[in-house]
């Protein structure tokens, strides 16, 4: 036991609960296309591992340091459009996609650095105003400039051939799955979102991510100690948006597209802010089990609505209290059993309550 909680850098769940969750969410994803085959449900399990990611790079901002952002999105939709403009322009595929990459995750570290830097010694609100300005700029920008971005029809390109689903590794399926170019897709984005939950684990649990929890829980306290506080934010704020732009080239991978709405609506940061509550801030597990009922819902509510309005239909009300149009009504209703039965969200109360 000794090395696998040196391998997570000392940080477990917290709660046999949590535990057991985590551990079922990971070897579900490990063999999504094994136990779930489909291309729905594997498009569902890309997407959870994707945006696992963002809202744990998002929870680095919110409930460790502290810092309430609403441009998130926005280095998200960086990552996404460093991938899809060279690969869209006719560059080599796998050149367009690492470079991408890791254009994407230096341009965003860069900006919200900056943005940090100019805006981190304002009073909280003030900062979380001035991100939102700048999140409807890019928003803005995005849908103008479509000589680069495609504008609101957005880009459309195609990946390299060992990532298309013509290719074949091997000539004949195993255990029912074809091993084609979805196949390796999928399990190249869920490597890299492992790495960089990974990665996120580690930073949060080194003197560096230390630091950031005492400034989040008194910055006073902190500054009187000698603490750069808006050095160790800017710093923050750098990492989470170059792992979200990261996720936003994987996003734009899986899609093979890449538009205002997918990567840039006020829509997702909303979900992301619901994922990081749900789950429970400051916890990084937590964000993970919030980004996995919020896709699940996004994914399967609606038709499990269908088949209750069908099975119902005999009845009165019934049928149109579960019509699938009122999808959003009961994921309000299932966020609102959570927050008032985990106050802290799902992580967050059971470390509570074992505490």
């Amino acid at each position: 036991m000794r090395w696998t909680s040196r391998l997570i850098a000392g940080d477990r769940p917290g709660h046999p609960v949590a535990t057991a969750l985590v551990l079922a969410l990971l070897i579900g994803l490990a063999f999504a296309p094994f136990l779930f085959p489909g291309t729905k449900s594997m498009a569902a399990a890309s997407r959870i591992c994707i945006v696992i990611v963002l809202a744990a790079s998002y929870d680095i901002l919110l409930g460790y340091t502290g810092i309430v952002s609403f441009a998130h999105t926005m280095f998200f939709a960086i990552g996404a459009y460093a991938v899809a403009v060279p690969l869209a322009r006719g560059v080599e595929g796998w050149t367009a996609i690492i470079g991408g990459m890791f254009g994407g995750a230096v341009i965003a570290a860069v900006l919200a650095a900056l943005i940090a830097l100019l805006s981190l010694r304002v009073r909280r609100i003030f900062f979380s105003m001035i991100t939102l300005a700048v999140a409807s700029l890019a928003q803005i920008v995005a849908a103008q400039w479509r000589d680069v971005t495609g504008g609101e029809d957005g880009l459309t390109f195609a990946l390299p051939a060992a990532l298309g689903p013509a290719f074949r590794l091997l000539p004949e399926p195993f255990l029912g799955v074809r091993f084609d170019g979805r196949l390796i897709t999928y399990y190249l984005i869920f490597a890299v979102c492992l790495a960089l939950f990974w990665l996120m684990l580690r930073i949060v649990n080194s003197p560096f991510g230390r630091v950031l929890m005492a400034i989040r829980e008194n910055e006073f306290r902190a500054e009187a100690l000698g603490y750069r506080i808006v050095i160790y934010r800017t710093i923050a704020s750098a990492q989470a948006a170059a792992i979200a732009a990261v996720a936003g080239g994987l996003m734009a991978v899986l899609l093979r597209y890449n538009g205002p709405q997918s990567t840039l609506s006020f829509e997702i940061m909303v979900d992301i802010l619901l994922m990081v509550v749900i789950g429970g801030m400051g916890t990084l597990y937590g964000p993970a089990l919030g980004a996995t009922v919020i896709v699940l819902a996004q994914y399967y509510l609606r038709p499990g609505l269908q088949a209750l309005s069908e099975a119902t239909a005999a009845l009165p009300l019934l049928p149109q209290l579960f019509h699938p149009d009122r999808w959003l009504l009961w994921l309000g209703v299932l966020f609102i059993l959570i927050v008032y039965f985990l106050p802290a969200g799902i992580v967050g109360t059971l470390r509570r309550r074992r505490a």
